[in-house]
């Protein structure tokens, strides 16, 4: 028996002691409970369903690999990225979506340089350049920055996106049990069906999917940029400076994670296995999915409220949950019918979705007390949203330097980011310290919290 299993009410649960028919379910119940937002991404991208569906649970198996196979944790796709996705390709343009993601995996190789300072250096001496005075400002310009285009699909048809979010908002609220856990993907569901009855959508693509196909598309992938011979430099150097400085939040995203897991279980993960393992882990997911055209991977705080609502906190029950997602990947049919989703449901699920990211953000400035009396946290925080939002919503949508024949631009999320990280090492009077004896509310959790917050004491 694992010792991963203990919870604090001193019950132990291992999962292969249950029996191969109920770890199936279990693993069944992990996989729709992160199935709702996985699949969003690429319908919001234009990437491949099925390839976010094969390294979601490629990614989720890698990450146990190196964590040891010791945290209960499922890798799905990363809200985070949505912004750097909509800079380089805004409509989600086959020819540049390979750029977007070769800037993700670039991002994702981002993780081992700060896992490699967390093994040298100690998680307290790291953490005091990401306080979240920078972080929450960034998180909260992700979602704002997102707005516009959540909008616009719900202006397709507002009755319909109007019936995904009422369905998310009641099960998030009045919900319970499972219920409780999988909103988005309930109001994915109800709002499909009332447009597929009201005759909103086109059948036909499903029809004419095959039942089986390999889930990769060569010309989807990073790799197709190079054998091509008509890459452009100038555009993964953009994409670089634009999609990386994100991986900021989105590493402060995966600690929180961790930290949630690790009150949920009982056990201090960020010792054992150490975040330098499940930041390595977290980080090399998502550079293999981007360079073969999946989303960038994350934690997943939905499945975290899982595992706090079965009490089952064996991982083989999350690697279970991996193989069915490998399996679905492998259904064009199953992919072609969540492609020909209506643009309204995926704008009001988004409309809830992107607010959340933001508000997060303010939960993380009020869960870790950021004091706002302070003049320079008044300001470094002013200035990452200033800039974030602004150079975004200005007209050329970004900052423009050409050097020589090469024309580089800054998006505003990678400007403010920057800018509020060296404020924050600049001026005087930090005064947040990273505490993982008791990981709590460490980080921020971008996921939504499916159900009772992860955080709730009652």
């Amino acid at each position: 028996m694992e010792e991963n299993n203990k919870v604090t009410d001193g019950a132990i649960y291992d999962a292969r002691s249950l029996g191969t028919p109920r770890m199936f379910v279990l693993g069944l119940q992990h996989m729709f409970a992160m199935f709702g937002a996985t699949v969003l991404v690429p319908l919001l991208t234009g990437l491949s369903v099925s390839t976010t569906l094969l390294f979601a649970g490629l990614g989720t198996l890698l990450f146990h690999l190196i964590s040891k196979r010791k945290v209960p944790a499922f890798l799905g796709s990363s809200f985070a990225f949505l912004a750097g996705y909509a800079a380089i390709a805004p409509n989600g343009e086959a020819e540049l979506l390979p750029y977007a993601c070769f800037g993700v995996a670039v991002a994702g190789l981002v993780y081992l340089i700060l896992a490699a300072l967390f093994k040298a250096y100690g998680a307290s001496r790291v953490m005091k350049f990401f306080p979240p005075v920078v972080t929450g400002p960034i998180i909260i310009a992700i979602g704002l920055n997102l707005s516009q285009s959540a909008v616009a699909n719900c202006s397709t048809h507002w009755g319909i996106a109007l019936i995904a979010i009422v369905i998310v908002i009641v099960c998030n609220i009045w919900g319970k049990g499972m219920i409780r856990i999988i909103p988005i993907l309930l109001g994915v569901i109800g709002s499909y069906i009332v447009a597929a009855i009201a005759g909103f959508i086109d059948f036909s693509p499903v029809i004419a999917a095959p039942w089986f196909g390999l889930p990769l598309d060569y010309g989807r992938t990073v790799f197709s940029l190079f054998t091509a011979g008509n890459v452009s430099t100038p555009l993964l150097i953009t994409a670089i400076i634009t999609i990386v400085p994100i991986s900021l939040a989105t590493m402060m995203e995966h600690i929180g994670d961790i930290s949630a897991i690790s009150s949920t279980v009982g056990r201090n993960f960020i010792k054992d296995p150490g975040l330098h393992r499940t930041l390595t882990g977290d980080g090399l997911a998502t550079a293999v999915a981007a360079l073969f055209g999946a989303p960038a991977n994350t934690t997943y705080g939905e499945n975290t409220g899982v595992l706090s609502l079965t009490k089952v906190f064996d991982p083989v029950v999350i690697r279970i949950a991996a193989c069915l997602a490998i399996l679905f990947s492998f259904c064009p049919k199953f992919a072609a019918i969540i492609e020909v989703m209506p643009s309204a449901t995926i704008g009001g699920i988004s409309l809830v979705l992107y607010g959340m990211i933001s508000a997060v953000g303010i939960r993380n400035l009020a869960e870790t007390h950021v004091d706002f009396s302070r003049s320079r946290n008044v300001i470094i925080a002013a200035l990452i949203l200033v800039l974030s939002i602004g150079i975004n919503y200005s007209e050329a949508g970004a900052l423009v330097w050409t050097i020589g024949d090469a024309t580089i631009s800054f998006t505003g999320l990678a400007t403010g980011s920057l800018v509020g990280i060296l404020l924050n090492a600049i001026l005087p009077g930090k005064d947040y310290h990273f505490e993982d004896e008791e990981p709590n509310t460490t980080g921020v959790n971008l996921e939504i919290a499916q159900g009772k917050g992860l955080n709730d004491k009652d």
